[in-house]
């Protein structure tokens, strides 16, 4: 029998209208990827100039190591909040409009968590900055995106004025409709989901730990396409499992035992493969 070529295969299919079906064959294997990194906790101060540096640092690192990726997700407590006016918020975006690549954010407490308070930046001021313009499908306090076939849904868990956390019965639908699509999802938000750090007392758990975290996860993390959530907020590293999904929370970017390293964490998905590892700035 005669080989036949490639390209005279795709003539000949197309001759006989079956192009199309082709077409969707093929693109059906060609796998899903994206490539990010994860920051929590950066804490910019304009008090602390160590805390202004170390931003532009992580910037620099990013653009010269990593050139390849899609973008970067901030985990809340982006800045202190306790700056005239919004002025450690607007140094924060000025530094991360410098990325390569898109920066999204979500709050922490201390975005929530204005001091004092009615003067520094709120959750208008935060949306204004750091979500309207970027391409978001925004719902409240929460938005989502999608890449190269990914769902990234960034929900925001803060209580205003507290730093202790919880998802909002508006946060929970949304996440519920978009988990609904079906697409692979990964969740950004500040508070984790467990006492993974193994805390003894009702203040550090009521502090830390998302308040309603059963709820939540009795309502979103059966969803099979939910393969990762992303948090921060105790500033100690941790990867571990609720049910199928794959529940990071970072090391804090500004940690006073890291003497100038400042972490990140690097994420690689691939379909439904996840890679990730912490890196330093140095």
């Amino acid at each position: 029998m005669q080989n036949i070529s490639r390209r005279d295969f795709i003539k000949a299919v197309t001759a006989f209208g079956l192009l199309p079906a082709f077409a969707a064959a093929e693109e059906k294997t060609i796998s899903q990827k994206i490539e990010f990194i994860h920051i929590t906790d950066s804490h910019l101060d304009l008090k602390n100039e160590k805390s202004v540096e170390a931003m532009k640092i992580a910037v620099s690192f990013i653009n010269k190591n990593y050139p390849d990726l899609d973008f970067v997700l901030f985990g809340g407590d982006n800045f202190n909040n306790n700056a005239p006016k919004d002025e450690d918020a607007r140094t924060f975006a000025k530094i991360i409009a410098k990325l390569h690549c898109p920066a999204y954010c979500v709050r922490g407490n201390k975005e929530s968590s204005p001091y004092p308070k009615g003067d520094p930046i709120d959750l208008s001021g935060f949306h204004k900055m750091f979500i309207e313009g970027k391409g978001l499908e925004v719902n409240g306090r929460d938005w989502a995106f999608e890449k190269n076939g990914y769902l990234i849904l960034g929900l925001d868990s803060c209580i205003e004025n507290a730093n202790n956390g919880l998802y909002t019965p508006q946060t929970i639908a949304f996440a519920q409709k978009k988990l609904e699509e079906g697409k692979p999802t990964v969740i950004l938000n500040h508070h984790p989901y467990t006492n993974y750090w193994g805390g003894k007392t009702k203040y550090d758990l009521h502090k830390y730990v998302l308040n309603n975290t059963d709820a939540v996860q009795k309502k979103l993390f059966g969803y099979k396409n939910l393969i990762l959530t992303l948090s921060g907020h105790k500033h100690i590293d941790h990867v571990g499992k609720i049910n199928d999904v794959t529940v990071i929370a970072t090391r804090g970017f500004i940690r006073f035992l890291d003497l100038g390293q400042y972490p990140m964490r690097l994420i690689k998905l691939e379909d439904k493969k996840i890679e990730e590892k912490l890196i330093y700035t140095s």
